[in-house]
C-alpha cells in the first residue's frame, strides 16, 4: 500500500480591511474564511490568517513595512511555502512582496484561476481556463520568469498556484501570447456557435430550458442530480462544477424541460473568468427560467444571494423568470425557512420539497400541451414524422389509421386539430 502521501502547501492568508478599497475589494472577517476554504480545495493548508486595517494600501508592498515583517515571522515560525492575499495585488507589489517574503504570493484571483485550473475537465473547460490564465499573466510577465519557471502546465499536478498555461508558452514575447489568446477567443466563438446550434435545436422541438444558478457550493450539482437521476459528482467542496451540464426532466405527463447545472458564482471573481466563462453562463440568457438556489444553511446566505444577483444582472439575464430555491433546509429550523411566492424550500440531499418545487416548474413553464389520441390517414402519414419531431409521441398503433397518442403543444394541436379523436383530455 502506497505509504506516501502528495505534500501540501502550507499557506499563510493575508487581508487588508480598507475603506478605500469598497465592498468588493477589501477583505473581512468572512472573506477570509471563504480564503481559508478555496485554500482547502486547491489543496493547501492555511497555517496562519492576519487581517489588516489600514486607512488605504501601500503603494508598494500594499499591507506596509511593519505588517510585511511580521508575514515573515509567520512564514519562518510555521515553515509556510506561500502567502496568498484575500485582496487583488498589481503586478509590482507581487514581485516586491515575494522578494521580500522569500516564498511565492498569490492573489486572490490567481488562487481561483488555480482552482478553475484543477477542476476543468472537458476541452471546453480548459480553453476557458487557458484564456483566463493568460489574461491574468500577461502584465505579470515583466520581471517573472523566475516564478514561471515553476508553472507546470494545466495537468493538475504540482503546488498551489503552479497550474499556469506552462513555461513553454510564457517563453515567448507579448506578442506570441496575444495571438495566443486570441486563438482562444476564436475556439471559445466556435463552442457557442455549437451552442447555439443546440439551443436553435430545442427551441425548434419548444423544450423550455431551466438554468440552475447559485453560489458555489449551494447544492446545484446535488438539486439536479435529484431533479433527473443524473450521476454528475456533487462534493462539499468550491468550484466542484465548471462545465454546464444539461439533463432532460418530465416534471409531468404533459411536460419535459431540459435543466442545465452551471458554474458556482463566488465574490470576488476575477473579472477575466466572467470573461471567459460566458460561453457556459450565456446559457442563462436564453433560459426560460432559472432557479436560484441558495444554501439557507449558510450564515451568509443573504450576501451570496447579492453576489449571484450582481453577476446575474452582469449577463443580461436579470429579467428572467426565476424561483429561489432554498436548499439544505433539513439543516435550518422551520420556523424560520423563508416562504413567499417563487420561493420553495428544499433539501436536495434528502429530496425534501422537491414535489413542490415540480409543481412550481409546471405552473411556470406548462404552456398548455395536452395528451390527444390522432387518427391520421395513411395519406397523412408524413404528419407522424412532424408529430416526432414536434410532440412527444408516446404509443403508435397501425389499424384501419395511424393511431397516435401524442403529448401536442398548442401550435402542433392546431396542425393535426381534425384528427383529434376528441378534446384534449385535461
Amino acid at each position: 500500500m502506497e505509504q506516501t502521501q502528495e505534500k501540501r502547501d502550507l499557506v499563510v492568508l493575508v487581508g487588508l480591511n480598507s475603506p478605500v478599497l469598497g465592498r468588493d475589494g477589501t477583505a473581512d472577517d468572512s472573506s477570509m474564511e471563504e480564503l481559508s476554504a478555496l485554500v482547502e480545495t486547491a489543496g493547501g493548508e492555511v497555517t496562519a490568517i492576519l487581517l489588516q486595517n489600514r486607512d488605504k494600501p501601500d503603494p508598494r508592498t500594499f499591507i506596509g513595512e511593519g505588517k510585511v515583517a511580521e508575514v515573515q515571522l509567520y512564514v519562518e515560525n510555521t515553515e509556510a511555502t506561500m502567502v496568498i492575499f484575500d485582496n487583488d495585488l498589481s503586478p509590482s507589489q507581487m514581485r516586491v512582496l515575494t522578494g521580500l517574503l522569500g516564498v511565492q504570493v498569490l492573489d486572490r484571483c490567481g488562487l481561483i484561476l488555480d482552482i478553475f485550473a484543477q477542476r476543468a475537465k472537458t476541452r471546453e473547460g480548459r480553453l476557458q481556463v487557458e484564456l483566463a490564465q493568460y489574461q491574468y499573466l500577461l502584465p505579470r510577465l515583466v520581471g517573472m520568469w523566475t516564478h514561471l519557471e515553476r508553472q507546470a502546465g494545466t495537468s493538475g499536478k504540482g503546488p498551489i498556484g503552479s497550474r499556469g498555461p506552462g513555461e513553454t508558452q510564457l517563453e515567448t514575447d507579448r506578442r506570441h501570447i496575444h495571438r495566443k489568446i486570441a486563438k482562444l477567443r476564436e475556439d471559445l466563438e466556435e463552442v457557442r456557435r455549437v451552442r447555439g446550434t443546440q439551443r436553435d435545436r430545442r427551441q425548434k422541438n419548444e423544450i423550455p430550458v431551466v438554468a440552475i444558478v447559485g453560489y458555489t457550493n449551494a447544492g446545484k450539482s446535488t438539486l439536479l442530480n435529484q431533479l433527473t437521476g443524473a450521476a454528475i459528482p456533487a462534493n462539499n467542496r468550491l468550484f466542484d462544477t465548471l462545465e454546464t451540464t444539461s439533463r432532460l426532466l418530465s416534471v409531468s405527463d404533459t411536460l419535459d424541460v431540459v435543466v442545465s447545472d452551471t458554474v458556482g458564482f463566488i465574490r470576488k471573481l476575477p473579472h477575466q473568468l466572467v470573461e471567459a466563462f460566458k460561453a457556459t453562463l450565456e446559457e442563462l440568457e436564453y433560459a426560460d427560467l432559472l432557479l436560484h438556489v441558495i444554501d439557507v444553511s449558510s450564515p451568509e446566505w443573504q450576501q451570496q444571494t447579492q453576489v449571484v444577483e450582481a453577476l446575474i444582472h452582469e449577463l443580461g439575464a436579470d429579467q428572467l423568470p426565476r424561483i429561489n430555491v432554498f436548499n439544505k433546509s433539513d439543516l435550518v429550523g422551520g420556523d424560520i425557512l423563508p416562504h413567499g411566492e417563487d420561493i420553495v424550500s428544499v433539501s436536495a440531499k434528502t429530496g425534501q420539497g422537491i414535489g413542490d418545487l415540480l409543481a412550481m416548474i409546471g405552473k411556470r413553464l406548462d404552456k398548455g400541451s395536452r395528451r390527444v389520441t390522432l387518427h391520421l390517414p395513411y395519406d397523412k402519414g408524413g404528419l407522424l414524422d412532424a408529430l416526432y419531431r414536434e410532440a412527444k409521441v408516446e404509443q403508435v398503433d397501425y389499424s384501419d389509421t395511424i393511431d397516435v397518442t401524442a403529448v401536442c403543444t398548442p401550435k402542433t394541436l392546431g396542425q393535426v386539430s381534425q384528427w383529434i379523436e376528441s378534446k384534449p383530455q385535461e
